[in-house]
């Protein structure tokens, strides 16, 4: 696509910054004002910001440079690895770097955790809507040929497409990700509104996005063939999601209320 936005006098402006910065704020802002359903305050959740920009980056770039450390490290200048502005952030890694500032700053501060995580679920879903769209941008994480109607082409220069070849037609599965996770954030603001307990939000979440992120990873084709699991059946998104999904599953049931039977 055209991973650049604008320059800054000689500096460039990515694409991928921009939507995963919007993202950012503006799944921190709608969880300022879900909180306060809570008891949480708009403070609470924003000073959360810093503690939460860190944990997100740190933890998805030291997931993405471990697993491709070969393919795009080896050899080149150290300071690489800090060129997220490019792309090559972990959605995973970065979900769990959150987790750990998470456990730390509700700690520090005294809110009980599964309260707070509840009020950052669905702002969860809604910046990693923001952040595939940059995705599409970069031209990472890019999908298999697809011969329907809304297949896109990339242009010259990239991986499906190389100078001399004719550009390949793929799934635009950057898309189809944002749109299930706009459609998540929505559901997931609306059932917060109508939950029972607390993690219920985080427990659908966990549910919901490892269903939807296993589903979107029958079409994509940025993998290397080593990165599967048992003989190519199960990709690395997959294989990460049986965990979430699990972790989700028990989750509800240990803190949904238990009905009384007559």
């Amino acid at each position: 696509m055209h991973p650049i936005a604008i320059y800054l006098g000689n500096y460039p402006v990515h694409w991928y910054g921009i939507f995963v910065a919007s993202g950012f704020f503006l799944g921190l802002w709608t969880a300022s004002r879900r909180g306060l359903r809570n008891g949480i305050s708009a403070e609470a959740v924003m000073d959360f910001a810093p503690w939460l920009m860190i944990g997100v980056i740190a933890g998805a770039r030291i997931l993405h440079v471990i697993s491709y450390w070969r393919e795009e490290f080896a050899g080149q200048p150290w300071t690489e690895i800090f060129m997220v502005q490019r792309g090559g952030l972990v959605f995973y890694g970065g979900f769990f770097g959150a987790a750990i500032v998470a456990l730390v700053y509700t700690r520090r501060k005294k809110i009980p955790l599964l309260k707070f995580a509840d009020v950052l679920a669905p702002s969860i879903s809604l910046g990693h809507a923001f952040g595939r769209i940059g995705c599409l941008m970069t031209g990472c994480c890019f999908g298999k040929e697809c011969r329907l109607p809304w297949a896109i082409r990339y242009p010259v220069g990239h991986e499906t497409h190389l100078s001399g070849s004719p550009a390949l037609a793929v799934h635009p599965v950057q898309i189809y990700e944002s749109l299930l996770n706009f459609a998540l954030y929505f559901f997931l603001a609306w059932l917060y509104r109508r939950k029972k307990f607390d993690g219920q939000i985080l427990a659908v979440y966990l549910l919901g996005y490892a269903l939807l992120r296993s589903f979107v990873e029958m079409f994509r084709a940025d993998y290397k063939v080593s990165e599967y699991f048992f003989n190519g059946a199960v990709s690395p998104g997959q294989f990460v999601s049986i965990g979430i999904f699990a972790a989700g599953a028990i989750l509800f049931a240990v803190k949904s209320p238990k009905r009384k039977t007559s």
